[in-house]
């Protein structure tokens, strides 16, 4: 009944309007309560998704930290060595192009510091790597392998560096002949720097197109290949940054290529493919 009919009298009207009022008030309550069940409805939706997030990363973390998990130690220390290395790091390219084998005697030993990410290292392999293999399959010299980790730092916290190393490691321990093809694999399809670089399926791929056999391969894919070699990978990079005689006189520091005759430094034009070879020839005589 309206407040406003004729035929009530004031009090009448008095309690109407009251009526009226104490309607709209509880009418307003409980569209308050329906606006409260729905914010907190949709507060704990927001809220589970983001648990799941946090749990997500959570693991992805811990499982990411628990493969990259190594120990400040020596190279000496490591336990897990690939079996073609030798004591200071290096890989010996066989003159069958497989990994270790004994080293020709009388000839000079020309060593390779390289990481998988350097676009340099990229530039030093296809300079020289006729010369490269014209040295191992001639017997010519000794070449020498040492595979490190300097650049993690630009493949967007993937660590390619490292694990192309330890693919590296893993393939030179359980396929050596195959060894020298996926090396040169890597650099015929090295990523670009600030880039996350190659995943382990990725790399596993490239290891089978270039020989490695499947299940040899599939270590690579599970991460299995960083596990047992990136504390290998890890020392033997200390190893080779912390060497007085390895640093570049020009900048101070260790930097990749490092180009090494008889182990010593050579700091020749490599950028001539010829300088190499003269070089290797100078040492013999």
């Amino acid at each position: 009944m309206s407040t406003n009919s004729p035929n009530l009298s004031k009090a009448q009207r008095r309690e109407a309007a009251r009526a009226q009022a104490l309607a709209l008030k509880k009418k307003q309550e409980a569209a308050d309560r329906r606006a409260r069940l729905i914010t907190m409805s949709v507060l704990g939706v927001v809220v589970v998704a983001l648990v799941a997030v946090v749990a997500v990363l959570f693991i992805n973390d811990h499982n990411q930290n628990a493969a990259a998990k190594v120990d400040d130690i020596p190279l000496s220390q490591v336990q897990n060595v690939p079996s073609t290395a030798r004591e200071d790091g290096g890989i010996p390219i066989a003159t069958d192009r497989s990994a270790g084998g004994t080293a020709t005697a009388g000839v000079p030993e020309v060593g390779i510091y390289f990481d998988y990410m350097c676009p340099i290292c990229g530039q030093f392999e296809q300079t020289n790597k006729a010369a490269l293999e014209t040295f191992v399959k001639d017997g010519t010299a000794n070449v020498v392998m040492f595979p490190v980790s300097i650049l993690d730092r630009v493949s967007q916290g993937t660590e390619y560096s490292t694990r192309a190393a330890a693919a590296a490691a893993w393939v030179a321990d359980r396929a050596p002949a195959t060894f020298l093809d996926f090396h040169e694999a890597l650099y015929a399809n090295e990523p670009q720097e600030q880039t996350a670089g190659h995943t382990d399926q990725e790399l596993a791929d490239l290891a089978k197109q270039a020989g490695v056999p499947a299940e040899v391969a599939a270590g690579i894919a599970s991460g299995e290949a960083r596990t047992t070699f990136g504390q290998w990978v890890f020392s033997a990079t200390n190893s080779a940054t912390g060497n007085k005689a390895l640093t570049n006189p020009k900048s101070g520091g260790f930097g990749t290529p490092t180009i090494t005759i008889d182990g010593k430094r050579w700091d020749g034009d490599w950028t001539n493919p010829t300088a190499l070879p003269k070089a290797v020839a100078d040492a013999t005589k």
